[in-house]
């Protein structure tokens, strides 16, 4: 067979099995708990591996790599989300689902709302969060699965453009989602996971073998950087000169948009605060759901220490940067084929990636040459991982307005059949937003999700207060909250797109979720100092409790406590954040590869050893700190009274 009639065989597979599960989920959904968080019963490796699908997806396999390609090793940076996105979930997760077993939550809007005594505004808040997470963070998994279909069936006898790529699969999406609930979700998001990281080890290895191995894909990354230096075309070197290829551009630029800084706008600063955006993956609602779904809380340590952290982490550290830096070396690079051509095999033709973003696409479509079968399957990985974010957050959306606008505000004694067709109603309409927004706000990749997940950060102060600080009122919440969205939106590029700003998207290179997060923690704080009332103290120490009898770190561990604080702040500041330019030249002269202690550039020797600490920070603070090891027991509140 050839090429696209094996295409034609792996996508019918693949869509068969979600349509397979989508029957199945339907049909076990008797109840709104049933199809909305699978009545509480998902098993230990169905949420791991559907909670790590839905972490990294299209913004992982199609836009992460060809970040890397444009920006070189400033960008796999971004490679850390693997540890900060699991590392809100240890924070949050594990107490999230001790309440929801507690009080039966469905939602995080009853949650929130049971919690500040908030029964209309909290509810109406998470709502708009969740809106303003999922429309555009869906819509960049949507505009990924465009993006494949036309650069894979350009030049072919049946060409599919990006728009019309983007409805026909968004039509199974919403398809298997709407009919199977969450159960639906989680099984199909198993298949994902593994289809998202067999994908890109594939690549990563064909890649490797196109440039002729580990010597010379070094030696290329070495000559790349020369021509940066002497190549007008690319972008301007670092502040201390060197290329914007193999080092960050400091820890912070006095700059009015992120966009003027010299050498690229990553910073030590850029780069902590766009890991804080990302971590709000797991702030948001949908992460919420997939807590209250869990059989048990065993499961969340081993989704954020290994699969998360060490497998997902160790892709992404070692595989992306082959792929993004090896792309160069393909024939694309203009300026690099005529400087170097002993490193150039010629497999692309040059100027091919303009736009970095159709990288893998392109990669897959290559592919061809080695196998007619392996385009089909490279094409499912990324299909799959395009899927698997995507069908989580339009169903969270839609579960909100079901059950926490249109159940408690219109329709109070709504039946268990009403909350479902609603909430599968909602999904739909909350699908064609993001077909909208994406088809009329085209944005890129990373610049659409960045701005999603910088409104799912603004989720921390009401889950730092519900989980870990009763002195955060309600009010402090929610003028906190309103503050950071407005925040985000004012120094995101979307508030330069419809007021006249000073200032540019991201001032001073700190991301829009860092601002946001700032504003919105300090007016919470500052505002609950001026509204401390001793019946609603009262009322959140009743949750608080559940957390002292089943959540407690062990007498014998809490000398452990202010070392793990030094711990997180020191991991964070010199693997992410702006101590991490010592990563320029730590082991080696960026200017001078004879000078490179490992035989690979400082900064890629620098993000492994961090990424290394890191999963061994996850695994001190999941395991022995028992952040999320299984609840213990209480003699006055017996965890066996409300845990399945």
């Amino acid at each position: 067979m050839n090429a696209t009639l094996w295409l034609i065989v792996f996508v019918t597979l693949y869509w068969g099995y979600c349509l397979y599960w989508g029957i199945r989920g339907s049909r076990l959904s008797h109840t709104a708990e049933d199809y909305f968080i699978a009545n509480r019963s998902l098993p230990l490796l169905v949420f791991i591996l559907a909670a790590t699908a839905t972490s990294f997806s299209a913004w992982t396999f199609v836009g992460h790599s060809g970040g890397v390609y444009s920006d070189g090793f400033q960008y796999v940076y971004a490679s850390f989300y693997a540890i900060t996105i699991p590392f809100t979930g240890m924070l949050f997760l594990k107490r999230q689902w001790l309440l929801g077993q507690r009080f039966g939550y469905v939602t995080p809007g009853e949650m929130f709302a049971d919690y500040f005594n908030s029964p209309i505004i909290m509810r109406l808040l998470v709502i708009l969060i969740a809106l303003c997470f999922s429309v555009p963070y869906l819509g960049l998994q949507l505009q990924a699965s465009g993006i494949l279909s036309e650069v894979i069936t350009r030049h072919t006898d049946y060409p599919i453009s990006e728009e019309f790529g983007m409805w026909l699969l968004a039509s199974v999406l919403i398809t298997y989602v709407v009919m199977g609930g969450l159960r639906a979700i989680a099984y199909v998001d198993n298949m994902q996971a593994v289809l998202l990281a067999v994908g890109l080890i594939v690549l990563g290895t064909i890649v490797l073998f196109y440039v002729g191995g580990w010597e010379q894909l070094n030696e290329g990354i070495a000559a790349l950087a020369q021509v940066d230096l002497v190549d007008s075309a690319k972008p301007s070197l670092t502040p201390d000169g060197n290329s914007h290829y193999l080092a960050i551009s400091g820890m912070v630029q006095p700059v009015w948009s992120a966009k003027e800084a010299v050498g690229g706008q990553w910073t030590g600063i850029m780069i902590l605060t766009f890991m804080l955006a990302l971590m709000g993956i797991q702030s948001s609602p949908a992460f919420s759901m997939w807590a209250f779904s869990s059989q048990n809380a065993n499961a969340f340590a081993p989704q954020q220490v290994w699969a998360s952290s060490l497998i997902i982490g160790f892709i992404l550290i070692i595989f992306t940067p082959i792929i993004g830096m090896g792309a160069h070396f393909l024939g694309s690079d203009a300026a690099m084929n005529q400087a170097y051509p002993e490193y150039i095999t010629s497999i692309m033709v040059p100027n091919d990636l303009e736009n970095p973003r159709n990288l893998v696409p392109l990669l897959i479509k290559l592919t061809t040459d080695i196998s007619p079968w392996l385009p089909g399957l490279l094409a499912i990985c990324a299909l799959a991982a395009i899927q698997s974010t995507g069908a989580s957050y339009m169903f969270t959306a839609g579960g909100l307005i079901s059950r926490d606008f249109i159940k408690p505000l219109a329709m109070p004694k709504a039946s268990d059949t009403t909350q479902i067709l609603f909430g599968r109603l909602s999904i739909v309409i909350v699908a064609l937003l993001a077909l909208i927004f994406v088809t009329s706000y085209k944005d890129g990749l990373v610049l659409t999700g960045g701005l999603a997940v910088a409104y799912g950060l603004q989720m921390w102060p009401a889950l730092v207060a519900i989980c870990w600080w009763p002195f955060l009122t309600r009010q402090g919440i929610i003028v906190g909250l309103i503050a950071g969205m407005i925040v985000v939106t004012l120094t995101d590029k979307i508030g330069q797109d419809f007021f006249n700003l000073p200032w540019g998207r991201f001032p001073l290179t700190v991301h829009s979720a860092g601002w946001g997060i700032l504003f919105n923690f300090t007016l919470a704080i500052l505002v609950s100092l001026l509204t401390q009332n001793k019946e609603e103290t009262q009322h959140r120490q009743k949750f608080h409790q559940v957390f002292k009898n089943h959540a407690s770190l062990s007498e014998n561990k809490r000398g452990w406590i202010l070392p793990a604080w030094f711990m997180v702040i020191g991991w964070f500041l010199f693997a992410v954040g702006p101590l991490a330019v010592f990563g320029n030249t730590f082991f080696g002269d960026p200017k001078d590869p004879i000078s490179w202690l490992f035989g690979i550039p400082s900064i890629w020797a620098w993000q492994i050893i961090w990424w290394a600490l890191g999963v061994g920070m996850m695994w001190f603070l999941a395991y022995k700190m028992e952040m999320s090891t299984a609840p213990t027991p209480s003699k006055s509140d017996s965890l066996a009274s409300f845990e399945k």
